[in-house]
């Protein structure tokens, strides 16, 4: 059953998270993206609309390539035997879910700053964030890592996890693969301004309502986490328009917000510099501790959404088989 495999998953990122000398399929996927973009290249004329056309195919074929055949390889396990097929149904929902890893790299850029000082921040925040690390200042570096737990808790967490509740594991690695196309080619940059606008725009509708309900359960964290629910609350209502994506900084909102800071403001990616608006009200300075009472609450507002949402998924299960039944 899909909640057993959801629950022992969670279980399974919260004790051992995402070890690294065990094959991923992110990892896969990344390789096939690659290789799919050389191909399609290729193949479609060197010019805007040949671009768009050949990133819709790209858009098309890794999402459903990767719901066959995770989907079918499961079907298979199952047919051999439920309890293989359910095995491997852990295992995919384990590595789709990135709590823990999430908190540990976040973690490491706390130590680093503390420990080591600033360029060893620099170093460890580069390995967390897309944009440019090299000048950031120690606020900069804090920020960046704040800002980073926050969006990922909704793509690294709360969005696999929704998606799996709905279809387990092979709709949890198909949202994966939308989102990795995301985050290889949706762009707006010369190179893929019209070849990722399809995998963004599919990122986009992804996570229109993950996203939203993982600030919402930002929100409802902070009772339980030592934030401010009245603060996370207020600004996310206020300043949650104010950025260029629709979905990726909904829980940054709260997360401001439920910090009493103010996050977010110019950035550099790639070397070319970007006026951002700034989230939130700076109530006081941010520091690096605020990068561990984020952590504290990316994980209380993931553990609450698990139970809320394991109880709706076993609850309607239940309501089905009685359906059925009568």
């Amino acid at each position: 059953m899909i909640w057993i495999a959801v629950l022992c998953g969670f279980l399974l990122d919260c004790l051992l998270g995402d070890p690294e000398k065990m094959p991923h399929p992110v990892v896969w996927m990344g390789k096939a993206i690659s290789s799919l973009e050389k191909k399609l290249r290729s193949i479609f004329p060197k010019t805007p609309d040949g671009e768009k056309k050949g990133g819709i195919v790209l858009a098309v074929m890794l999402p459903l390539g990767t719901l066959l055949i995770s989907g079918g390889i499961c079907l298979l396990c199952y047919w051999i035997h439920p309890f293989l097929g359910l095995a491997l149904q852990i295992l995919w929902c384990w590595q789709a879910l990135a709590m823990r890893c999430l908190a540990k790299e976040s973690k490491n850029v706390y130590r680093a700053l503390k420990e080591k000082g600033l360029s060893a921040g620099r170093e460890a925040v580069s390995r967390i964030v897309g944009r440019d690390t090299a000048a950031l200042s120690e606020v900069g570096v804090i920020k960046a890592t704040v800002e980073t737990v926050a969006e990922n808790f909704s793509d690294g967490v709360l969005a696999p996890m929704l998606y799996m509740l709905i279809g387990g594991a092979p709709l949890a690695l198909t949202y994966k693969a939308i989102n990795t196309l995301d985050s290889m080619v949706g762009y707006k940059n010369d190179k893929y301004l019209y070849f990722g606008r399809a995998s963004a725009k599919l990122d986009d509708a992804a996570n229109f309502l993950p996203s939203r309900i993982a600030a919402l359960f930002w929100i409802l964290a902070c009772p339980f986490s030592k934030g401010d629910l009245k603060g996370a609350w207020r600004i996310f209502k206020r300043d949650r328009f104010h950025h260029a994506s629709p979905n990726s900084a909904q829980p940054v909102w709260a997360c401001a917000g439920s910090l009493g800071v103010q996050l977010a403001g110019p950035v550099s990616y790639f070397g070319i510099a970007l006026d951002k608006p700034y989230i939130g009200d700076a109530l006081r300075p941010i520091e690096p501790e605020d990068i561990l009472r984020t952590n504290r609450m990316m994980i209380t507002a993931s553990v609450l959404a698990f139970l809320v949402g394991l109880a709706l998924r076993i609850g309607l299960s239940l309501l089905l088989f009685q359906a059925l039944w009568i």
